[in-house]
């Protein structure tokens, strides 16, 4: 136990041995759903199911672990919503690529993604981006989160007229999600140790008791095979020869890049390792998560990136990366006992989102808002990730106006060559990549 002590600086960060397993438990608990969404999502270009639940648990796994062992964060990473969606239904149904090419297109992505690492080119732009949009970043991500709560639970739904509304009381699964933040922001408020946990545990009760959420049929299944897809990148990497297809590598880049540099911000800022505006340890964490990219695309999935659901084991008091090693653990244990997981729906966990998301707001307070060439472009980060339903958009409506605000406001010199040529990046990325 006093080597973990040592090795994780468990004494030096305030946590222990339990909060840091508690905190691992809760992450995994929250974004669990990704073995069965991303097999599912994938699923739809061709690919085998069975191999994509393994393939998604050991990406996930192997990120995690290197994240924590090398980075010591508490962030866990795993394939990314939004870009497993663009790989089947953009490049695989739309483009009629087949899945092993855009497999392979990943691969050369991440291959870009680690050469990028190595000549801290991701550090340098970490670095440079001023104090206050890193906390707009944190509180925009908190916002997105609590957004996709909202919306799993379905408190919030779709409208025709307002794009979104209140959700139906008829929906008896509502009643899991109210059930689940009333328990939670009880116990939050009472200061009650593992609170979130608490609450989505309660919550899958709850639903099992009215009969919304089926008793799993099992506790232990096989492991399904990934020979279906493992090393199909490798083998077709020699399809990477046309303009479409480096657009597809580009757009894989782009977007991965951002998400995850952002996110890994906004969590690192949110568990209070920010120091000096500079985040510390930054080239090892940026180095495990696009190796997790790499192998990722090797085993037989769409990009791996940092998950912002890692926020909810920081909020249960997670602050090194001995929680992202027991969100590793729980990844791998999770191949034989997935029957479990289907009580962990998204109504289940949504109570932990909405509430990580209020104190990751917390986080607006030290934006300057009396200045508003610093007001408008962190407002419109933190509004832009929630309503563009995606971090590297939002934190792009900010990064393009920065500039302009800060012309205005005769600071020109305070503008730095990272962040001019961010806006050049970001311009090029709305106009081309994103051009409807």
């Amino acid at each position: 136990m006093n080597a973990i002590n040592q090795f994780f600086h468990l004494k030096e960060n305030n946590t222990s041995f339990k909060t840091e397993l508690l905190a691992g438990l809760t992450t995994f608990v929250s974004m669990s759903y990704i073995l069965f969404v991303n097999p599912n999502v994938l699923g739809a270009s061709g690919m085998d199911k069975g191999a994509l639940f393994t393939v998604t648990a050991l990406s996930a796994a192997f990120t995690c672990v290197v994240m924590g062992l090398v980075a010591n964060y508490p962030i866990a990473s795993a394939p990314t919503l939004g870009l497993n969606a663009f790989f089947t239904y953009t490049v695989c149904l739309g483009m009629k690529v087949k899945w092993q090419t855009a497999l392979a297109a990943v691969l050369v992505a991440s291959i870009l993604f680690i050469i990028l690492t190595v000549f801290k080119v991701r550090e340098m732009i970490i670095d440079a981006i001023p104090a206050d949009i890193k906390y707009a970043i944190s509180a925009g991500i908190g916002l997105f989160i609590a957004f996709i709560g909202l919306q799993g639970g379905h408190l919030i739904q779709n409208s025709d007229s307002t794009l979104v509304t209140i959700g139906s009381l008829n929906n008896p699964t509502v009643w899991i999600t109210i059930f689940g933040l009333i328990i939670t922001i009880f116990l939050m408020i009472a200061r009650v140790p593992g609170a979130i946990f608490i609450g989505m545990i309660l919550a899958a009760i709850f639903g099992v008791a009215i009969g919304q959420i089926p008793m799993p049929k099992g506790i232990v299944s096989s492991i399904p095979s990934i020979a279906p897809t493992f090393a199909q990148a490798i083998f077709h990497i020699g399809e990477i020869n046309t303009v479409q297809m480096w657009v597809v590598v580009f757009t894989f880049l782009l977007v991965t890049f951002f998400d995850t540099t952002g996110t890994l911000i906004g969590l690192v800022q949110q568990a209070g390792l920010m120091k000096n505006n500079k985040m510390p340890r930054a080239g090892e964490a940026l180095v495990a998560d696009s190796s997790g990219m790499l192998v990722g695309s090797v085993l037989g999935t769409s990009p791996v990136g940092a998950f912002v659901e890692s926020s909810a084991g920081i909020a249960v008091g997670g602050k090194t990366g001995l929680t992202a090693v027991w969100v590793g653990i729980f990844f791998l244990i999770s191949t034989i006992f997935s029957p479990i997981l289907s009580v962990f729906t998204t109504q289940v966990t949504a109570s932990a989102l909405i509430i990580v998301g209020v104190l990751m707001a917390e986080n607006l307070a030290h934006v300057h808002w009396t200045d508003l060439e610093i007001a408008i472009p962190c407002f419109l980060i933190a509004l832009g990730m929630p309503l563009t339903y995606s971090i590297s958009d939002g934190l792009g409506w900010g990064i393009v106006v920065y500039p302009i605000s800060m012309i205005a406001a005769k600071k020109f010199k305070k503008i730095t060559p990272m962040m001019w040529i961010l806006f050049v990046v970001f311009v090029i990325y709305f106009f081309v990549l994103n051009f409807k």
